[in-house]
């Protein structure tokens, strides 16, 4: 591929429950390599990721700054908690982190958030499910970001949360038709409740969703977790 005339080289990663993603874009957000990915280590401490990003980047060759996706939420670059990775990222000050071991500065964003920029039309309110190791959300309105919107941890059915009910333990546990229904169930009451213009579907297990979709309903590539990384330099 070919470099872009400014050269600026943007590493994006992707912290997720169950794999590491990285590729390098270039200023628009086009990529200049390969997608690279390994397995989320167990347990998934602040260190055992932070080397094992070290490690998964260093084939990817020069950058000039870095995004990082995370599953939870962050405040001003740090974490202030990750439900499907360890609780010592609470209060981890991921960008801090990624800037000295990688020597670039670094911004970061919760991975739902990051997803969306790299499919959102920017028009009215639009928002992202994903479906992975548990479900991450993002709503946007004109292209304008909520922060840290953390649905999946609320109540959904019974005393079951939203990620409990749609999560990946609820795929193991209950079959891929079953779920398919569950997640049907999950996308009216988010389109009820929020009416947005339309909801993206991405994440891991989004593969497995089959048949039809309610109306107003994309599924996203996965990709897009990497590829939206550009726009947390936009005003750079």
């Amino acid at each position: 591929m070919a470099r872009s005339k400014s050269g600026i080289r943007t590493l994006a990663i992707d912290i997720g429950g169950t794999g590491l993603k990285a590729i390098v874009l270039d200023e628009v957000g086009t990529p200049l390599t390969e997608r690279v990915r390994v397995e989320t280590p167990r347990p998934a401490t602040p260190s055992a990721v932070m080397e094992a990003l070290r490690d998964l980047t260093k084939p990817l060759g020069a950058f000039d700054r870095i995004s990082c996706g995370f599953p939870g939420v962050v405040v001003d670059g740090v974490t202030r908690s990750a439900p499907n990775l360890h609780v010592a990222w609470a209060g981890f000050r991921l960008e801090a982190d990624l800037t000295r071991r990688l020597r670039k500065p670094a911004r970061a964003l919760n991975d739902a958030g990051v997803q969306g920029f790299g499919v959102i039309e920017r028009r009215g309110v639009e928002m992202v499910l994903t479906l992975g190791t548990g479900m991450g959300c993002a709503l946007y309105l004109d292209g304008r970001y909520v922060p840290n919107l953390e649905l999946a941890h609320h109540p959904f059915k019974g005393k079951r949360t939203y990620e409990q009910y749609v999560g990946d333990a609820a795929l193991e546990s209950a079959g891929k038709k079953s779920w398919n229904r569950r997640v049907r169930k999950v996308l009216e009451q988010v389109m009820r409740t929020w009416n947005p213009r339309v909801v993206y579907v991405g994440g891991g297990n989004a593969k497995h969703l089959k048949g039809s979709l309610p109306d107003g309903v994309k599924l996203t590539d996965n990709i897009a977790g990497l590829l939206g990384g550009i726009a947390l330099w936009r005003d750079a």
